[in-house]
């Protein structure tokens, strides 16, 4: 009988760790492989796209703070 010899592994685009394709996300720009532990650190980019990005110059836009609502005293 012949070996089987299929992998369903694939390279993670932001640390390099090679994981199940089924235990994953796509990255949110261009949709390659990130796999569930750079997931659960909160990594919603691969790297290429992160560098991309990091050299485009975005304006710098104000903060939008809550204001605070002065309630009358009953």
């Amino acid at each position: 009988m012949t070996e089987l010899r299929e992998r369903d592994a694939m390279m993670c685009r932001t640390c390099g760790n090679e994981e199940r394709a089924s235990e994953g996300y796509p990255c949110t720009e261009c949709g390659t492989f990130i796999c569930v532990i750079c997931s659960f650190r909160g990594v919603m980019r691969c790297r290429a796209c992160n560098a991309r990005l990091a050299e485009q110059d975005f304006p710098n836009t104000p903060s939008r703070e809550i204001p605070l609502i002065d309630w009358p005293e009953h």
